[in-house]
């Protein structure tokens, strides 16, 4: 299906790299077809967070035999959470998608996705631990593990409900999407968190569902990590929880959709 690169998109794909050459084509490829197979005019924005390989030039590759995928992009890296939100901020679509560059969770589940938004959902995120859920390539055992302990700390520190907050597979009405990306504060894990955090202060509706996931044994996330997710978490907490407890956070909408240094 040709769609001009001007056509209003009806949804908006993000997908934030971090030295992806080597995955990036194949993902590129497969979300493409998926999208042209729709019939909707979209549009895809791989946001490289300052990458030190070939990701750009791959990307732009792919920009060139398809103008809906657009490049964007800032030096030095600054994390997964600061990519998501920058292409968030420039989305253009009815319904934005985040989708790690692995493809852990198919492109292809955004079908069961995109009827709840219609439905009156506002944001609907994939979940890893629900009964229905697919773990076609499981974790390590021990990931696992740390996993549920991890969750059980973002609940209490957070007050969400929600088994699993991490998965890299959200859906976003435009609304939603432009309340929220400009206002997340957080820059590496725990921007799921907070994003999900933010939709319930502003009372959007919230649907976790179970997916089909593939682990990825080139996870970047590694327990060294820790001390820097336990601050991350805490500062969500006094941000959001403690000193902003009200509604009212128009003054906030302010750090994400800063222009490219």
């Amino acid at each position: 299906m040709d769609f001009s690169a001007t056509t209003e998109p009806v949804l908006s794909v993000i997908i934030p790299c971090f030295d992806e050459e080597r995955r990036l084509p194949a993902t590129l490829a497969r979300v493409q077809a998926y999208l042209d197979d729709r019939g909707q005019p979209y549009e895809i924005l791989v946001v490289d967070d300052g990458s030190s390989d070939g990701t750009v030039q791959k990307a732009r590759e792919a920009s060139a035999a398809n103008p809906r995928i657009q490049v964007l992009g800032y030096e030095p890296n600054r994390g997964k959470g600061a990519a998501v939100a920058y292409g968030g901020c420039r989305a253009r679509g009815e319904y934005v998608l985040f989708t790690d560059a692995d493809l852990s969770t198919p492109i292809e589940e955004l079908e069961r996705f995109l009827p709840l938004l219609e439905q009156g959902y506002d944001v609907v995120i994939g979940s890893r631990a629900l009964e229905d859920s697919n773990l076609k390539v499981r974790q390590p055992w021990w990931r696992e593990r740390a996993g549920r302990l991890m969750n059980g700390l973002i609940r209490l520190a957070s007050g969400l409900s929600f088994p699993d907050t991490q998965c890299g597979f959200k859906l976003f009405s435009r609304r939603a999407a432009r309340d929220i990306f400009p206002r997340l504060t957080v820059r590496r894990w725990m921007f799921d968190v907070e994003a999900l955090v933010l939709a319930n202060k502003m009372q959007y509706r919230v649907k976790d569902l179970p997916v089909t996931w593939l682990n990825n044994g080139e996870s970047r996330v590694k327990l060294s990590h820790a001390p820097n997710v336990f601050r991350e978490l805490w500062h969500i907490r006094w941000h959001w929880l403690w000193r902003r407890p009200s509604r009212q956070l128009g003054e906030d909408a302010e750090v994400a959709a800063q222009p490219t240094p």
